[in-house]
């Protein structure tokens, strides 16, 4: 056996006026609860530092700045890796990262025991618009405010297995999962912030949309026979309201943990990498079965090319 035992730690709302060193205190109380429980390896949510700000609109962009992350970590996030590495704590958390080129991403990172990033992910299947959009029950802007992740989805050896990260919107989308299945992905682990009420379709029930949530990470668990550690920012944002649904799903694609509620809050299970075995060399045995002779449409096409 190869056990993580792992923390997912989901955290109630952040408002507008809540400052990085409230948020790290938050995020160090859960990790204290959960080395209580004997974890040595917690998962925090997309954007955990601040607020979701892509529903505010800045029309001079640069304004939007202020939410985002110059260095990691910083003189307000240092205290959070001190913790983590006095644990000897593994951790993942989202922000939003501003490189020394100028450059704006929905990133993620993992952070080794000893307080080091091992490594950085960039969200790739970026979800909304562009432009303010009257027409919308809210905003959703993060094309507007963050550039494609130009990093792929490559996987890592980490605390004695194979990890990966992906961010949000990442999670609907099978390839996201196959890419790391590819690479041998034990577990996958991702943040989310996910409005309750879609901004296009307001007649959407939440609970369709915690529906589609848990569907999606459980079939790109199951698919891949890997672990999927799924970690919301949940509650009432400034009366924006975000969805809760943190869940740890294992290679069978059942859900094995999950958070009750909307507040801070962390579930903490024994992830047995080897469990993934089963399924590696079974049914999603790719080497035997997949056919890729019949894939070429899925790199070669974009958008749906409706047949005649």
């Amino acid at each position: 056996m190869r056990v993580i035992r792992t923390a997912a730690a989901q955290l109630g709302p952040i408002q507008r006026d809540e400052g990085r060193p409230s948020v790290v205190a938050r995020m160090i109380a859960l990790m204290d609860e959960a080395k209580g429980r004997g974890a040595t390896f917690i998962v925090y949510p997309e954007l955990a530092l601040t607020t979701f700000f892509p529903r505010w609109h800045h029309e001079d962009r640069a304004e939007a700045d202020v939410w985002f992350e110059a260095s990691m970590p910083s003189a307000e996030t240092q205290p959070l890796f001190d913790r983590a590495r006095e644990h000897g704590m593994g951790m993942s958390f989202g922000y939003a990262e501003l490189t020394p080129e100028g450059r704006h991403f929905n990133t993620s990172i993992l952070v080794d025991p000893e307080g080091r990033i091992a490594a950085t992910y960039r969200k790739i299947h970026l979800p909304g618009h562009v432009e303010y959009d009257p027409e919308r029950t809210h905003q959703h802007l993060e094309k507007r405010y963050f550039e494609p992740g130009d990093l792929g989805f490559p996987v890592w050896r980490f605390m004695g297995g194979i990890v990966g990260m992906c961010i949000c919107n990442d999670r609907r989308w099978p390839e996201t999962y196959r890419v790391m299945g590819l690479q041998g992905v034990e577990m996958v682990v991702l943040g989310f912030n996910t409005p309750s009420v879609n901004s296009q379709k307001g007649t959407e029930a939440l609970g369709d949309r915690m529906f589609h949530h848990k569907l999606s990470v459980q079939a790109g668990a199951y698919q891949n026979a890997t672990w999927v550690v799924a970690v919301a920012k949940a509650g009432d944002e400034d009366g924006h309201h975000l969805m809760g649904g943190t869940v740890i799903v294992d290679p069978d694609g059942k859900i094995v943990a999950e958070v009750e509620g909307e507040a801070d809050g962390v579930v903490v299970h024994d992830c047995d990498l080897d469990a993934t075995r089963f399924g590696k060399e079974t049914i999603f045995d790719f080497a035997r079965h997949r056919r890729i002779e019949h894939y070429g449409r899925i790199t070669a096409q974009t958008g749906a090319e409706v047949a005649v």
